[in-house]
């Protein structure tokens, strides 16, 4: 009975190792889909104010377009060397609030949260206006955030995306 219980957990450990290596030379991610696939340009907009979105991954494969004026969120980055390691970006935002207690939700006009890019490939959620990079690609690297709602739809104003991006030399 020792034996069958010791196999069975190398079994596991192994099985589970041999699984999760598979998952990431797949770009396969916890939430059932692929995100280094973009696109999805066939969706249907569903409400007035929503279109398909043929730039960028989100969850429900829409955009919302808000109105461009003095009412409309802003969006902006910085991104500094940290002393000790790493990086610092401090995502500068108005007319915009992080909400991370609406996350999966409605959307809600003026609060979300930000999607964090690193050479065009999604990294993180973003819930809040300050986040450590512990690293970023050597050579050049391009950091990119976009607004999103609670609900993962990017934002766009004026028939472009909320997005902004920073390029650095990594050595």
């Amino acid at each position: 009975m020792g034996k069958l219980l010791a196999f069975l957990f190398i079994g596991l450990c192994f099985g589970g190792g041999l699984g999760f290596f598979g998952a990431a030379a797949t770009n396969a991610s916890l939430d059932g889909h692929d995100h280094s696939q973009h696109g999805h340009a066939d969706a249907v907009a569903e409400s007035a104010g929503e279109a398909s979105s043929a730039q960028g991954h989100n969850h429900s494969h829409k955009i919302i377009v808000l109105p461009a004026g003095p009412e409309a969120p802003k969006l902006d980055l910085a991104l500094e060397r940290d002393r000790a390691s790493g990086w610092n970006l401090h995502i500068k935002v108005s007319r915009f609030r992080f909400a991370p207690e609406n996350v999966n939700k409605a959307h809600h006009a003026g609060e979300g949260h930000a999607h964090l890019y690193v050479n065009g490939k999604k990294m993180a959620r973003v819930y809040g206006p300050w986040l450590h990079l512990p690293s970023l690609p050597k050579g050049k690297a391009t950091v990119s955030v976009t607004l999103n709602s609670n609900d993962h739809r990017d934002l766009m104003i004026g028939g472009k995306p909320l997005m902004v991006s920073k390029r650095v030399v990594v050595d």
